[in-house]
């Protein structure tokens, strides 16, 4: 059964190498990239994701800077310390840490960042690059499944791709992604009818809905790959995913984990985006010269 389990660690860990060597050459001409993380409030599953971005990018070689504000945090102060960084030429990427305090506008604070420096890729400009084909940050944790699908050398080109779950963040921007990779999007959602019937036409099945164990195997085609996006905690403290992974590990041909699977390539795509943040930052300096 091993061989079915998508490894997410594993693979984050061999691109991380491959972005580490990516920051020193940046580094042998003159450019350090720089990621700054802005954390409101004290949210303890914030502020492990955070601790996580921070250790990842100081092991790849990346400037990394936390700034932290109170909860009590008045949105403009929020809004200007923003501005300050789209100005600092020694970062390259900026990201804010969601959710944010229901005082403060989430649209209004991703929108005020830099597109050249979005490297969640959630600003309107980098979505609808994304949309557009355009070169631009794409969205870490579908950019990531992307990747791990491209690793396992598993086809994308002219399958059926079922989505549960269209946030912004994940299930929206993951179809998106599918579709440029010639696939066959379909959506599902809390209004879908007959969900059964629909993931059980999927290849590659999705899910991204925050309901912890709801994709058991009848939801899943014999011989379908699935990956599991969500993170939910247990009454037990352990951790487990939006799909009953023992159950539909007997019908899948290839599942990601809970944890790592989806996770770790997510922080991954982060620092991936910093690095191409810098190079882009690096080409237009050549072109000046």
């Amino acid at each position: 059964m091993t061989e079915k389990i998508i490894n997410g660690f594993e693979i984050s860990q061999k691109k991380r190498k491959q972005i580490k060597e990516k920051v020193e050459l940046l580094k042998a001409e003159g450019v350090i990239p720089g990621l700054a993380v802005i954390l409101v409030g004290n949210n303890p599953a914030s502020r492990s994701y955070v601790t996580g971005k921070g250790k990842a990018s100081q092991e790849a070689g990346i400037h990394f800077e936390l700034i932290e504000f109170p909860e009590t945090i008045d949105e403009q102060k929020l809004l200007q310390e923003i501005e300050r960084l789209n100005h600092d030429e020694n970062i390259h990427g900026i990201l804010v840490q969601l959710p944010l305090p229901k005082h403060i506008n989430e649209e209004s604070v991703i929108e005020s960042i830099s597109p050249e420096k979005d490297v969640d890729g959630f600003h309107p400009i980098s979505i609808g690059r994304m949309m557009t084909g355009q070169d631009t940050f794409l969205p870490c944790t579908p950019h990531g499944m992307i990747e791990l699908l491209k690793e396992k050398k598993i086809e994308l080109n002219g399958k059926h791709v079922v989505v549960i779950g269209r946030s912004n963040i994940v299930g929206k921007p993951a179809g998106q992604l599918f579709l440029k990779e010639n696939a066959t999007v379909t959506y599902c959602h809390s209004k879908t009818k007959n969900m059964k019937e629909i993931t059980k036409l999927a290849d590659i099945l999705v899910v991204a809905i925050g309901r912890p164990k709801f994709v058991t195997s009848d939801y899943v085609k014999e011989g379908a790959v699935v990956i599991d996006v969500g993170v939910n905690r247990l009454e037990t403290g352990k951790l487990c995913g939006d799909v009953d992974f023992d159950d539909v590990l007997k019908v899948a041909s290839y599942i990601t984990p809970v944890p790592k699977g989806v996770g770790p390539m997510t922080i991954t795509m982060l620092l991936e985006n910093t690095v191409l943040s810098a190079e882009w930052v690096r080409s237009s300096l050549s072109r000046t010269m």
